[in-house]
């Protein structure tokens, strides 16, 4: 199965972060700081959206807290970070914020409902709609993350197009696996983490959101087993 509605989601991004790359140096500071401020906010009331969806709210703090121990034995960050620093140096770029712009646009992208349900729904009925919308409003995302960290923005659609398309396709694989209690439960522990992406785009608390990325596959675990 050809994941269609993550080529365009990637796409989407690419052409909004070329936008935010051209109007990087003609925004002055004021602008790209108050248009920053309102996307933080934005992302404040998307994350408690999502995270209001919690079924059982013991498997979402344990999911957490596994999911961030499982993180840090792991160390994501620390790969994360080469990841972006290797593909930093291939594409040659001297841009300062590469790699804060490359992770922190791709956490926003991924950890969503709408990435999530947008990517089951594309497996298990065909239907790319919700994905399509995702594409328009990550390609406005883009032009404004672009136009404050530079080019690292526009490579976060491979991130994008390797996760949503797996979900894809393994939503379509076993979809019968996939209930509504574990669907509002990944988009709960999803939304916690969007939080966290807000918080750090307002600059209010640098939280190691890389790290809590496996308490997504820790609450599908938990809710197969417990729920």
């Amino acid at each position: 199965m050809i994941p269609t509605g993550s080529l365009v989601n990637g796409a989407a991004i690419i052409g909004g972060s070329i936008i935010g790359i051209l109007l990087h140096s003609r925004l002055p500071e004021r602008i790209r700081q108050i248009v920053f401020q309102a996307l933080g906010l934005g992302t404040i009331l998307i994350g408690i959206q999502m995270a209001l969806k919690v079924q059982d709210i013991l498997i979402l703090i344990f999911s957490l807290i596994l999911g961030g121990i499982i993180g840090e034995l792991l160390r994501l960050d620390t790969l994360f970070e080469r990841g972006a620093s290797r593909l930093k140096k291939m594409v040659g770029s001297n841009d300062t914020g590469f790699i804060d712009g490359m992770i922190t646009a791709s956490l926003i992208y991924c950890i969503g409902a709408m990435a999530i349900i947008g990517s089951f729904e594309e497996g298990i009925n065909g239907d790319t709609t919700i994905l399509y919308t995702k594409s328009l409003l990550d390609g406005f995302a883009s032009i404004a993350l672009a136009s404050t960290y530079g080019i690292g923005v526009l490579f976060s659609f491979i991130p994008v197009i390797l996760y949503q398309g797996s979900l894809t396709i393994f939503a379509s694989s076993f979809q019968e696996y996939f209930s509504p209690l574990m669907i509002d439960q990944l988009t709960a522990t999803g939304g916690l983490l969007i939080i966290g992406i807000s918080l750090t785009l307002l600059e209010i608390k640098q939280i190691n959101l890389s790290n809590l990325l496996p308490s997504l596959g820790v609450v599908v675990l938990l809710t197969t087993l417990l729920g």
